[in-house]
């Protein structure tokens, strides 16, 4: 469901742009069905392979998506845009390896927590080898730069590392040594601290650093209880900036109204509730963090995104899971669902005394029953 109103949102926020750059209404919706074909058939593929199997391919997988990160870096190779070298051209198409990054980095760190299980406490075996992955990975990431993407990875690795069983003093760590080193990189670049500004201040920049958030909020009143009626958006005609990329969830909102929104945020929640409901059921720790971390990906950029663009927090620029343009983005997104499926295929092969359970759940669980 939420693929089809993708493709519907997108052919109504990109038309006038399409027409205007290309000469064709349809060329953003064409491209984003052909992507939606392609992240159909690496959900198929994920979902008829036994999930399992990812553990092996853990570690190739991962140096393939640390190459392609350093390869964006690298002067002819990468493909530069609007200061950020984010891309690769493969000639039919522009593949954004961050995006697909972030599914190898899930599969990566799960494997790689369910095989230490017994050193996740320790501070120098478990802390220290988590901090100095998330460290390169997350810095190759920023110097593209792409802040967002690498706060993404930052929160589903954290998240996986809890689940684990990490102590929470370590977690309490890492919120303070992430929370320092983003004010840091905020600091040292200008275009950051112009997005700050226009999340503080908007009204007082209404043509310059506010213009973006304004126009976005201006997108979203204007829908009202009900909205506007689908395709007829007024923003869409060049005042949002990426109304069909990163701001597709204002167009959604003035066409379809609070109703309209709140049910698109609703089919993002029953996704989750249902990801989760596989997820607990996992047979081993393996499929129980790879399923965490797919959830954790889906619902942390899905909020970061719409707070956002509902002005609740500074706007980072990354795409709406299954909704906004983008080829890289949706294929490996879809890719992450071939997953969940594929542990929900397997769920009936649980153990019920599953011996590897996270240690910090059944400490939890333990002290719940003693206090009952």
């Amino acid at each position: 469901m939420l693929l089809v109103v993708g493709l519907l949102a997108v052919y109504s926020a990109s038309f006038a742009i399409g027409h205007l750059e290309y000469g064709d209404t349809n060329y953003f919706v064409a491209r984003q069905a052909l992507f939606a074909l392609a992240g159909l058939g690496a959900m198929l593929l994920f979902m008829r392979m036994d999930y399992r199997r990812l553990r092996v391919l853990s570690v190739p997988m991962m140096a393939v998506a640390l190459v392609s990160l350093l390869a964006v870096l690298i002067p002819g190779i990468g493909v530069e845009r609007n200061g950020a070298a984010r891309w690769l051209d493969l000639g039919v198409i522009d593949v954004q390896p961050s995006e697909f990054a972030k599914l190898a980095i899930i599969i990566y760190i799960s494997a790689w927590l369910a095989s230490r299980r017994d050193k996740i406490n320790d501070f120098s075996l478990g802390f220290v080898p988590f901090v100095l992955m998330m460290g390169l990975i997350g810095g190759l990431v920023v110097v593209e730069p792409d802040m967002g993407t690498a706060i993404v990875i930052i929160l589903v690795t954290s998240t996986l590392f809890f689940v684990a069983g990490a102590p929470v003093s370590h977690l309490l760590l890492l919120i303070v040594m992430g929370a320092l080193i983003s004010w840091g990189l905020v600091l040292t670049q200008e275009y950051r601290l112009a997005r700050l500004d226009s999340f503080l201040a908007a009204e007082s920049d209404p043509q310059g650093n506010g213009y973006h958030i304004l126009q976005l909020l201006i997108a979203l009143g204007s829908g009202g209880p009900a909205g506007l009626g689908w395709g007829a958006s007024r923003q869409k005609f060049f005042y949002v900036p990426g109304a069909h990329t990163d701001g597709v969830f204002a167009i959604i909102g003035e066409e379809l109204g609070f109703i309209g929104a709140m049910v698109v945020i609703g089919l993002f929640a029953f996704l989750i509730y249902r990801a989760l409901k596989v997820t607990v059921k996992a047979p081993d720790q393996f499929g129980l963090l790879l399923g965490m971390g797919v959830i954790s990906w889906v619902a942390y950029q899905a909020l970061i995104n719409i707070g956002g663009i509902t002005r609740t927090i500074p706007l980072t620029g990354i795409p709406l899971p299954f909704l906004s343009y983008g080829g890289s983005s949706l294929i490996a997104v879809m890719a992450a669902v071939g997953v969940l499926l594929s542990i929900s295929r397997h769920m009936t092969e649980r153990d019920p005394s599953r011996p590897d359970v996270p240690r910090a759940w059944t400490r939890r669980a333990s002290y719940g029953r003693q206090r009952a």
